[in-house]
């Protein structure tokens, strides 16, 4: 019901129904009005030339006699029209039907005919029936050009069947001339909206082909209404945009494969410099102090740039779409102390682990294994001990299984304000801290492992101190296993 050709339609309707029910009200009530106005004269006019030729017949003053006859005449006279006359003189009365009481004579129209010496009418409804009723006074002229009142009262009763008749036709009518309206209407609004939803739904159509990658998109403008110029319009902007997408992809195709090829260029110096300072650290013992403080700085250095160039060759893997799982089902338990036996940290921190073979899923080794390191190293660099390595497995209500890695230290914590950007690459806690042992891609390279296996990670604080790293894990990944 909110959709624009349903509120196309239903405005067409409503107007024609509006207009069709105005028109109708107003013909009707013209029609109306002209047809009793010309029944009304018809009858008065009828009515004022029959007493005119009557009365002077009529003795002055007037017995009953004198009343029936003339009422007689007049009701015979125009037996066809089913004329109804009153004549009353004084006390005497004489109608032209016996027992008629005339009820449609009101006291308004009574006192009407005694003050006035003119035809007075009214219409009135009783019984469901519409009556138009006409008090005439006889006067006479007194030579003077004056006119005297006879005393004698003359009403008319006359019953407006036919006219009845006919607005209840033009009622009908108006009805029948509503409903081909409408749907003359109906047609004509389906047609316009046709034609206005066409381009409309085109658009629509473009604009989810544009969403979904097909920048190339294009409408045809036809016409040169204000339709056209939309797809006009879209068509100006899709090119803009298109424009602007393949010019920001090709500065970042050229960023990435900038980055990956400096870091391959440096890693074969920098695998020449990792065996020159290994030479100078079995030496540095026999060197002075001031020369062995310089080697131990360069072997640290050389080291950290070791890492980075790693780091940076695994997100340019993950920017190219080129990173891939290699599945195997092992311990999660098993490889956890693995990891940490590896680095030498079985000392510096606490796990809460399953039993062996209690946690076995298929995981990408290698990667488990950096997920793990990059998050117990984090907390050791960045927190406070104790730093705790928990591992446990869940069930969801649907049924999936998950495993649920967290790695929590005792520090300060994170500062809420660091907290939403910490798996952002190159991203310092601090303005201040320019300069760190990490490479500041160590957290954006664990979410993209654990992405990767089609998990989730998250970051928070520990109402009891200390930063919090949680990983899920699903059991049933789809990866690639090679």
């Amino acid at each position: 019901m909110r959709s624009l050709r349903f509120r196309l339609v239903a405005g067409f309707g409503l107007i024609a129904v509006v207009s069709a029910l105005g028109t109708g009200a107003l013909t009707f009530r013209e029609a109306r009005t002209g047809v009793l106005q010309q029944s009304q004269d018809t009858v008065v006019n009828q009515f004022r030339d029959s007493v005119d030729a009557l009365t002077p017949g009529v003795p002055a003053p007037p017995g009953q006699s004198g009343l029936d006859a003339l009422v007689y005449q007049l009701a015979s006279t125009h037996r066809s029209q089913h004329w109804r006359v009153l004549a009353t003189y004084g006390d005497l009365r004489a109608g032209s039907a016996p027992g008629d009481g005339f009820p449609e004579l009101t006291g308004t129209l009574r006192t009407s005919v005694r003050t006035r010496s003119v035809a007075v009418f009214q219409r009135v409804h009783t019984g469901g029936r519409s009556s138009l009723v006409v008090g005439l006074p006889v006067v006479y002229g007194d030579g003077e050009g004056g006119r005297v009142g006879s005393g004698l009262t003359l009403y008319l009763v006359v019953p407006q069947t036919t006219e009845q008749q006919y607005v209840t036709a033009l009622v009908g009518a108006v009805e029948r001339a509503a409903v081909p309206a409408l749907c003359l209407a109906v047609l004509l609004a389906l047609f316009v909206a046709r034609g206005v939803l066409r381009p409309v739904r085109a658009l629509r159509q473009a604009t989810r082909r544009m969403a979904a990658g097909h920048l190339d998109t294009r409408l045809s403008v036809n016409g040169s209404d204000e339709l056209a110029d939309l797809s006009a319009a879209f068509n100006e902007t899709a090119v803009a945009l298109e424009r602007s997408v393949s010019e920001l992809r090709r500065m970042e195709e050229q960023s990435r494969r900038f980055a990956a090829d400096v870091s391959h260029e440096l890693r074969t110096p920098l695998a020449a410099m990792s065996a020159v300072t290994d030479v100078l650290d079995d030496e540095a013992a026999h060197l002075e102090r001031g020369t062995a403080e310089a080697v131990q700085l360069i072997s640290e250095e050389t080291e950290r740039l070791v890492r980075l160039v790693n780091d940076l060759m695994e997100i340019s893997r993950f920017d190219a779409g080129a990173a891939e799982l290699h599945l195997d089902e092992i311990d999660l338990a098993e490889s956890v102390r693995r990891t940490l036996a590896a680095r030498g940290w079985q000392e510096k921190v606490a796990v809460r682990l399953p039993p062996p073979g209690a946690a076995r899923m298929p995981v990408d080794p290698r990667r488990f294994d950096v997920v793990v390191a990059n998050l117990v190293g984090n907390a050791l660099r960045h927190g406070t001990p104790p730093v705790t390595v928990s591992l446990e497995l869940r069930r969801e209500p649907s049924g999936e299984g998950w495993a649920r890695l967290v790695v929590a230290d005792r520090g300060p914590g994170i500062t809420p304000e660091v907290l939403p950007h910490v798996f952002e690459r190159f991203y310092k806690g601090s303005s201040a801290r320019t300069r760190s042992e990490s490479s500041g891609l160590g957290l954006a390279i664990t979410a993209e492992n654990v992405r990767l296996h089609g998990g989730r990670i998250q970051a928070r604080n520990d109402p009891a101190g200390g930063a919090v790293f949680t990983v899920d894990l699903p059991a049933g990944h789809p990866g690639r296993a090679s």
